[in-house]
Formats: C-alpha cells, structure tokens, sequence
C-alpha cells in the first residue's frame, strides 16, 4: 500500500536526518579540522546506507532462493519481526529521545578528543546502519504482507516519502510551531503502534495458514457492510490499523491483547512517577 511505505520511509528518513544534523551540526561548531570531520562523517553515513542496501539485497535474494511451500513461513517470521522491532524502536525513543541529542554529542566529543575521526565515522555508520536497516525490514515486512501494491508504485511511495521527510525536516528545524519536535515524534508514535498492530495481524493470519495458531473460532461477526477491508479505503485502514471486518476470535484475542500491553507499557511509568510524587 502506497500510503504504508510512503509513510515508514518519511518518519524513518526525518529520524536519520536528525541524526546527521545533530552529527554535522555539533561537528562544525566544535572542531577546528571541520572538513575532514565531516569527511569522515560523511563517509559514515554512506557506509551506513550501504549496509541498508545490501540488507535489502540478501533478504530479496533469500526470500526469492527459497522454495514455494517455504514462502509463507518466510514472509510471515519477516512480518512478525517488521512488528516487534517497530515497537522496540517506539519505546526505545520514549526512553531515550530526550537524551539522543546528549548522547551523540557527548560521543563525539570523546572521538574529537582522542583524534579519533574513525570514531566519528562508525558513529556515523552505526546510526545509518540502525535506521536503515529498520526501513529496509519494516518495508519488507510491508511487501511480505501483501499491502504494496506493484514494485513501480512502491518505487513512487518511497520516493514520495522521501520527498516529504526532507520538507518536514526543513520545518522542523526552522522551529515551526505548526510541526515542533514533539508534535511529530508523538503522531508518528501512534501511527508506527498501528502499523505494528497491522502486521501483527498479518502474521497471525499467516501463523494460522501454517497450522500453528489455530482460529479458535468462524467469523465472529461480519462489518463489510460498514467498512470492508477488501476495497481501497477499507484496505488502506486494513493495512495502517491491522482492522479485520470479519475476525476469527484468534485475531480478536491478540488485537485485544496487543493494544492491552501497549497502553500497559506505555502508562506504567507514568503511574509510577505519579506514586513517587505523592
């Protein structure tokens, strides 16, 4: 689906390029040898794109080299891990986002200090490499699940995505009041925990085609009549949500399940800060 890749690469490209920025940024106001600074940097950011790109590489070629009846379960574990490093990632940021900017600064200030510039290019390379790697299985998570459509428009979904990081990244640091920093990690949060929840739900589907979940149920009812997810507006909040107009009581379980655990993680730290003020 269009509107799924178009929106993992923007908050996966806006990421990367807050990173470097911070990297560049810091770099040329603190250093005196700035261009071999950002030579290095810059050399760790394309090693760190190349390493996306043969990631790419050996999960297309594995995914064409194995046989038929080996598909499914293939593309259901990649769609299952798309799922689990994507809510990895959301509650990493929640922990960490509001030191990210501290700790890349405090990194490169050692490797400045020792003369370290390779320092500075594997923080580079290690920072790409981690949001590129996570695009490339989040997207791959996207096409295993059957949601892209043709390889043409998911070209022009990614690209387009692209095109829309590097106009809100330029927002973004202008310091526009419309889309601040928060604003946008905390939308892109929600959407990233629904997108998690969609390929959940497809993995599942595909865990009980295996044999291994059984459905536990018929349909428990059936909302085509409202919504269906075999059209293109239902099939587009099919594929964002993980929604199911006809669900087996298996995929109600873990829809209930997943969201139960998300609110769990997402509120208990809050309740706890709560106690500990009182």
């Amino acid at each position: 689906m269009f509107g799924s890749i178009a929106f993992v690469v923007w908050r996966e490209s806006v990421e990367a390029l807050l990173v470097i920025g911070i990297l560049d940024a810091w770099l040329r106001a603190e250093t005196r040898d700035t261009g071999r600074a950002r030579l290095f940097l810059w050399g760790g950011v394309a090693a760190g794109l190349a390493f996306a790109g043969l990631l790419a590489a050996l999960l297309v070629q594995l995914g064409d080299a194995i046989s038929e009846e080996a598909q499914l379960t293939y593309t259901t574990t990649v769609v299952l891990l798309a799922a689990a490093l994507i809510l990895q990632m959301v509650f990493w940021m929640r922990r960490h986002g509001r030191s990210l900017k501290g700790d890349l600064q405090t990194q490169l200030s050692i490797a400045v200090i020792r003369r370290s510039w390779w320092g500075v290019f594997v923080l580079a390379l290690v920072a790409v490499a981690r949001e590129g790697s996570e695009t490339v299985i989040f997207l791959y998570g996207i096409l295993s699940s059957g949601a892209a459509g043709d390889l043409l428009s998911g070209v022009g979904a990614g690209l387009f995505g692209f095109a829309l990081a590097l106009l809100s990244y330029g927002l973004l640091q202008a310091g526009s009041r419309v889309l601040s920093w928060r604003l946008f990690f905390r939308v892109t949060e929600i959407m990233l925990l629904f997108l998690a929840c969609a390929l959940l739900m497809t993995g599942i589907d595909g865990l009980i085609d295996l044999e291994i979940l059984p459905r536990l149920s018929r349909r428990l009812w059936d909302s085509g009549w409202l919504l269906s997810d075999g059209d293109a507006t239902g099939g587009f909040i099919s594929a964002l949500t993980g929604y199911r107009a006809t669900p087996n009581l298996m995929e109600l379980v873990v829809f209930v399940g997943y969201w139960a655990l998300v609110l769990l993680v997402i509120f208990r730290p809050r309740r706890q800060a709560t106690a500990a003020v009182a």
